[in-house]
C-alpha cells in the first residue's frame, strides 16, 4: 500500500509514520505536510533515508500540490491543533481544518481511495458524567473544535452524497515523544527541569482522558485496515485526570528521576485565568472499537507518564531547539528544501 499521511511531521503524525514502517514494511509512507510551527522534520530525522519513505513539503489547502503523487489511501493528520491559538486567531483553522480536508476528500473522491480522517473527541464538548459515544451530537466549544466538528461533517457529507471509502476516528488527549511544547504535559516537564512557573488554568480540575500516543496509532493503523467504511471510531483509553493532579504526579516522577525533593518542584505551580469557553470535562466511549475491531489501549497511564517523562529528560537537545527557535530555521526551510530536490 502507497499511503499518503498528511501532517506527518507533526507528534502524532511522526509517531504513526514510524509505526507503520515497524508494523507494515511492505507499505510506503508519502509524508505530505506544509511545516508550519508545530511541525519538525526532526521528528523523522533517523528514517528520513528510508526505502519506504518519501518527504513532500506541500499544503494540504493548495490541491494542485496533491495531484501529482500516487497513493492508495489517505490518513489526514493535517490540521491547526492549539485551542488557545484558536481563540486569538481562527482563520488558520478553518483554512487548515475545512478547507484542506474538502481538498483531501475532492482528492479521494476523484481516484477512488480510502480516506481516514483523523479528529478529536472536543468535537462533543463538554461533559458531567459518563461519556460520549459515537452517536453523541456534536457541541463544540471552541474555535479549534468547531473547526474539527466542520471537517467531520464534510466527510460524512462526502461518505453520504459520493459513496467515498471514508472513516473517521475521534481521539482523547495525546501525550508522548514528540509532542510541541505548548501542550500542558511536555510544558509542565519542560518548565520543571528549567525551574520556571508551570501555568495552571482556573483550579486545575478540568478533567481530560489521556492515551499514550503509540496506543492511538495501532488504534488508526487498526481502523484503516478493519474498519467499515462510513464508520466513526471513538479512540481512547479511559484514563481520566484532572489538571492538577496531571501536574502534581508529573512533578513527582520528574522529582524521582533526578533525585529532587518533590516539594521543590511544587512550588513552581501557578494557577491563572481560566481559558475562554473552557471545557469542564471529556470522556469519551470506545467500547465500538473494541468490540468490533478489537483494539484495546494497552499502556497505562502511569507507565506512559512515566516513559514521557524520561523521553524530555533524555532529550533536551530536541525541545531546547524548539524553544530557541533553532529549528524553525535548519529543520524547516534548509533540511526540508533538500529532501524536495
Amino acid at each position: 500500500m502507497r499511503l499518503l499521511v498528511t501532517g506527518g511531521a507533526g507528534f502524532i503524525g511522526a509517531n504513526y509514520i514510524r509505526y507503520v514502517l515497524s508494523a507494515h514494511p511492505e507499505h510506503h509512507i508519502i509524508n505530505l505536510d506544509k511545516i508550519t510551527y508545530s511541525g519538525n522534520l526532526e521528528n523523522l530525522k533517523d528514517i528520513e533515508e528510508h526505502p519506504n519513505y518519501t518527504f513532500i513539503r506541500a499544503d494540504i489547502c493548495d490541491r494542485k500540490s496533491l495531484e501529482g503523487v500516487e497513493f492508495d489511501a489517505i490518513v489526514n493528520f493535517a490540521a491547526e491543533s492549539h485551542v488557545d491559538r484558536s481563540i486569538l486567531d481562527a482563520s488558520p483553522f478553518l483554512q487548515t481544518n475545512i478547507i484542506g480536508t474538502h481538498n483531501l476528500l475532492e482528492i479521494a473522491r476523484q481516484r477512488d481511495c480510502i480516506f481516514l480522517h483523523v479528529s478529536t473527541d472536543e468535537v462533543y464538548g463538554s461533559i458531567e458524567k459518563g461519556s460520549f459515544n459515537e452517536k453523541s451530537p456534536l457541541m463544540p466549544n471552541s474555535p479549534y473544535a468547531a473547526s474539527k466538528a466542520s471537517s467531520d461533517m464534510l466527510v460524512r457529507a462526502y461518505v453520504e452524497t459520493h459513496n467515498i471509502r471514508a472513516m473517521i476516528t475521534r481521539c482523547s488527549n495525546n501525550y508522548g515523544p514528540y509532542q510541541f511544547p505548548e501542550k500542558l504535559i511536555p510544558l509542565v516537564i519542560i518548565n520543571a527541569l528549567n525551574k520556571k512557573l508551570i501555568p495552571v488554568y482556573g483550579d486545575g480540575m478540568n478533567v481530560r482522558e489521556w492515551i499514550y500516543v503509540e496506543d492511538h496509532c495501532k488504534a488508526i493503523n487498526t481502523v484503516l485496515h478493519k474498519g467499515t467504511h462510513g464508520e466513526i471510531y471513538n479512540i481512547g483509553s479511559g484514563d481520566e485526570q484532572a489538571n492538577i493532579d496531571l501536574v502534581k504526579l508529573l512533578l513527582v516522577k520528574i522529582a524521582e528521576r533526578l533525585g529532587l525533593k518533590e516539594n521543590g518542584l511544587a512550588r513552581l505551580i501557578n494557577f491563572v485565568k481560566d481559558r475562554q469557553g473552557h471545557d469542564r470535562r471529556y470522556a469519551i466511549d470506545s467500547s465500538k472499537i473494541e468490540q468490533q475491531l478489537g483494539w484495546k489501549s494497552e499502556v497505562r497511564f502511569d507507565e506512559g507518564i512515566s516513559r514521557t517523562v524520561d523521553w524530555y529528560i533524555s532529550n533536551k537537545q530536541w525541545w531546547q531547539r524548539i524553544m530557541s527557535g533553532e529549528y524553525i530555521q535548519y529543520y524547516n526551510v534548509q533540511y526540508a528544501e533538500r529532501l524536495n530536490k
